[in-house]
């Protein structure tokens, strides 16, 4: 069973806005684009993005077998993942706008794929990607159609590509992204701000909506 368009396409749109918000991946991304042109920034992204893979299948195992064990158990998790996604949404509007700083701190050594297989570990290992997918990905999930596991894996795919495809394209055209943000801290503040509330609306929705 595949995914239905309007459930695709709604996951697609917040998954899009959640990776194209300031954070420390994207920002490394554009960083190291700046510093050390293209081919790094698009290999270092890449691999953050294939990174996910493996916070997919966590979450498609992890969550299924949660909802087989135990319905209430399943419950509790969207109440903590809904708590966890507010906190999220939070520390953006305490934020000052994310600008990018760690463009003159780079290995100037490494090579592009070692900066792929950096990106991919960082990510990969990562224990707040895990927690933030399993929070994230159940929001899309629709019980009433069974097979938890593999609609969970879907979402987790497609997160991975559009984020394969965000990251790509920052690290392309990462001088004419970086300069954008940097010359004007209210777009990069706006940026966090509308990922903040987007957050605090998702983690409200998972809480509310049974």
């Amino acid at each position: 069973m595949l995914l239905g368009m309007e459930q695709a396409l709604g996951f697609l749109a917040t998954a899009v806005l959640v990776t194209i918000s300031p954070g420390p991946d994207n920002l490394m991304v554009l960083s190291l684009g700046i510093a050390k042109g293209r081919r790094h920034g698009v290999a270092f992204g890449l691999g953050c993005a294939l990174g996910c893979l493996s916070h997919t299948l966590l979450a498609a195992l992890g969550i299924s077998a949660l909802l087989a064990a135990s319905p209430l158990a399943f419950s509790a998790l969207k109440m903590a993942g809904g708590a966890y996604l507010i906190w999220l949404g939070w520390q953006p509007w305490r934020s000052q706008g994310s600008l990018l700083n760690a463009a003159q701190q780079q290995n100037p050594r490494e090579s592009a794929g070692k900066l792929f297989i950096k990106g991919l570990l960082a990510n990969a290992i990562n224990p707040k990607v895990v927690l933030f997918f399993l929070a994230f990905l159940p929001q899309f999930v629709i019980s009433q159609q069974g097979h938890i596991g593999w609609q969970t894996a879907q979402l987790g795919l497609l997160f991975t590509l559009q984020a394969a495809v965000v990251f790509g394209l920052l690290g392309y055209f990462a001088g004419h992204a970086g300069h954008w943000l940097n010359t004007s801290p209210r777009r990069s503040m706006l940026l966090d701000r509308l990922a903040g509330t987007l957050f605090g609306l998702l983690g409200l929705k998972l809480i509310l909506v049974p």
